[in-house]
Formats: C-alpha cells, structure tokens, sequence
C-alpha cells in the first residue's frame, strides 16, 4: 500500500509516517517508480506506536516495542527491552501519581483551613458565598 493508504488505515498524516521513517521506526520498500510501499506488518508497527504514543510514551520508548514487532512476535511488549521500558513507565507513573497525591493533600488542607478561617461560610461549589 501507498503511505496515503497506510496513513489513513493508521489513523495518521504521510508526514508522520515520514517522520516515524527518519527515526528508523518505520522502513518503506520503493517501487520501481520512487513511491514508498507499506505492508500489513507496517501498519501493525505504526498502530503499535500510536498506541504508545497516546499513552505517554515518547518516540525513543516506543523503538524496543517495534523491533520487537519487527521480529516476529505476536506482541510489541513479550521482549526483555520492551518490559524493561514498561517496568521504566510504571515507576514514572507512580512517582507522578504519589506527586499529585501530595499536592491534592496540601491544596485540601488549605481549603479547609482557607474555610476554618472564613468564620464556617464557606463557598459553595458554585463559588458563592453560602448563608447558614
């Protein structure tokens, strides 16, 4: 298929492609007349990296899951690189969620105590003033 073709089907831009194909994640063949030409497997690799993407992965993490694909095997993720990148992930992950915990934590105890200091009128969750 053409690389409109394997755009469309991907849910993507030719200029994605192009750019997928600069950073050596995706490998076109050439027709006899110039035009690149993508198979099943290429589209499978380009789903695979924008599932990746849409979940947080950059382009770099997402390379270990598509030489995986690349080398036959049925998943991006059943090769040592691409559980190592997945393992790298969770603890990112963890480490930004434990973050937010302790911000919300904080911006709790400042509203309750914006609210103790309010003398008990405390705002609505329309941002009015409620009366007792």
């Amino acid at each position: 298929m053409r690389i409109g073709e394997l755009a469309e089907r991907a849910g993507t831009s030719p200029r994605t492609l192009r750019y997928y194909e600069q950073h050596g994640l995706l490998s076109a063949r050439r027709t006899a007349n110039g035009y690149r030409d993508y198979d099943e497997v290429d589209l499978r690799l380009v789903r695979e990296i924008r599932s990746l993407l849409d979940i947080g992965f950059n382009l770099e993490e997402t390379r270990p899951f598509v030489e995986c694909l690349r080398s036959g095997r049925e998943s991006g993720a059943a090769c040592p690189a691409s559980i190592e990148v997945l393992g790298r992930k969770l603890a990112d992950l963890d480490t930004c969620i434990a973050r937010l915990l302790a911000v919300r934590g904080r911006v709790s105890r400042e509203l309750a105590a914006a609210r103790g200091r309010d003398g008990g009128a405390a705002a609505g969750s329309n941002g009015k003033r409620e009366t007792p």
